[in-house]
Formats: C-alpha cells, sequence, structure tokens
C-alpha cells in the first residue's frame, strides 16, 4: 500500500491545526499500523490522534478523541472491526469509518454497510486513492471502490427499491379525509412542527395531535414522512 506520496494537497502547503482531518488507525498488525501512520502524517492536511490494536481499545479511543475518521481493520481480537464500527456510532455518530480489509468479502461488506461504515477499501488500495478516500469521507461522501462492495450496494438499493413497491401497494386510503385533515397534511407536507400547524390554523396543539392521528389511521401509515410521501404521490397534497 505505500507505493507513492501523490496528493491533490501539496507537501509545505500550510494548513490550520483545526482543519486537519484528525484519524484513528486501527488494526491488530502494528506494521500495518506504522505504515498507514507514515503515509497519514506526510499529508499537511491530516493528523493520527489514535491507534489501536483490537476492537474494544478502539471503540474507547474514538469515544474519547472525537476523530473526523477511523481506518478500521475488519478482523481483529475483542471485538471485530465491524462490531466495533456499529459500537461507536451508537455514541459519536458524526465519526466517518472506513473498513480495511484484505478480503473482498460479500458478508464484510454487507455487514459493514449495515453498520454505518461509510467506506469499504482493501489494504493493497494505491496509497493516492486512500488518502483521497479519507478526504471525500470526511466530506460526507461513501467510499464503497471494490467490486464486491459495488456488486452488494446494487443488491441492496434493488430490494429497497423493490420493499419500497411493494410498501407502496399495500398502501390505500381507508377513508376520507375532511377539509381540516387535508390542510393539516398540507402543512405537514411544508415540514411543519404540531406548534407551527396550530399557529397557522388558529387551533390549540391538542387539536393538531388529533388530526395527525386520524390522518395516519385514515392512510394506514405509522409517521409523519409516510404519510407526507403517501399523500404526495396521491395528489392529496401539492
Amino acid at each position: 500500500m505505500i507505493q507513492e506520496k501523490s496528493t491533490n494537497v501539496r507537501r509545505g502547503t500550510s494548513v490550520d491545526t483545526n482543519d486537519r482531518i484528525r484519524i484513528v488507525i486501527a488494526d491488530d498488525q502494528p506494521v500495518v499500523r506504522q505504515g498507514l501512520r507514515y503515509i497519514i502524517e506526510s499529508q499537511p492536511d491530516m493528523e493520527v490522534v489514535g491507534e489501536a490494536g483490537d476492537g474494544e481499545s478502539v471503540v474507547k479511543i474514538a469515544i474519547s478523541s472525537m476523530p473526523d475518521v477511523v481506518l478500521m481493520d475488519i478482523q481483529m481480537p475483542n471485538r471485530t472491526g465491524i462490531e466495533a464500527t456499529r459500537n461507536i456510532l451508537k455514541t459519536v455518530p458524526n465519526v466517518k469509518i472506513v473498513l480495511l480489509t484484505t478480503f473482498d468479502v460479500q458478508e464484510y461488506v454487507f455487514d459493514g454497510i449495515r453498520a454505518g461504515a461509510a467506506g469499504y477499501l482493501l489494504k493493497d488500495t494505491d496509497t493516492k486513492e486512500l488518502l483521497n478516500g479519507i478526504r471525500w469521507i470526511r466530506q460526507g461522501q461513501a467510499l464503497y471502490r471494490t467490486a464486491t462492495a459495488s456488486k452488494v450496494l446494487a443488491q441492496m438499493m434493488e430490494r429497497e427499491i423493490v420493499a419500497e413497491e411493494q410498501y407502496e401497494n399495500r398502501l390505500e386510503l381507508r377513508e376520507p379525509l375532511t377539509e381540516r385533515e387535508i390542510e393539516v397534511l398540507q402543512q405537514m407536507a411544508y415540514g411543519r412542527r404540531n406548534s407551527e400547524i396550530a399557529d397557522i390554523l388558529q387551533v390549540s396543539q391538542g387539536t393538531v395531535k388529533t388530526h395527525v392521528h386520524h390522518i395516519y389511521q385514515k392512510l394506514g401509515v405509522e409517521d409523519r414522512t409516510q404519510a407526507v410521501v403517501f399523500a404526495l404521490r396521491q395528489g392529496i397534497v401539492k
């Protein structure tokens, strides 16, 4: 993986310490951690703020150091990288986690995506791609560059589309909405909260809650998002 140091950020460029990408490295092999640290610390816009050799340690370090990105090995003692990813994101959901592994295995990719990992890269990834990938991840982009990862993402998207279509086919208006309920639903579509809707319609918040409850029952949905999506697709609101 240590092949070059070419990057979009020129060496020697001054970067404010507060703007540097804070990174934690987790791998049970010291030589891998040392190699990654060497690559990362050659970049003026990055810094390593912690290292861990097992799953339990990286959870503690990530929670205490609050990094921007964690480079996470999958196979580690005491807790797998996927388990550690899930545990970290429960406490610090803004951390971006990139799974680094030797194995391009479908099960790992699927479990990693479900755990909330923002990226999945092989350890033999080109150095430039790794560094730029860290920058992209920090900016909120996903990074799944292996053949298996692409396949798994396509399969998951297809499943979601099918599930959404099946869900939509089950939806039907169980009972006509009253004029007032349509007014409330329209305000919900605008993204307004119950208190705001109450002020606009000049009614109490309790009355709005009652209308919202009736809307859910009549549309056969469970939350605001489902209600609004159904109403928009059925042309009930605009």
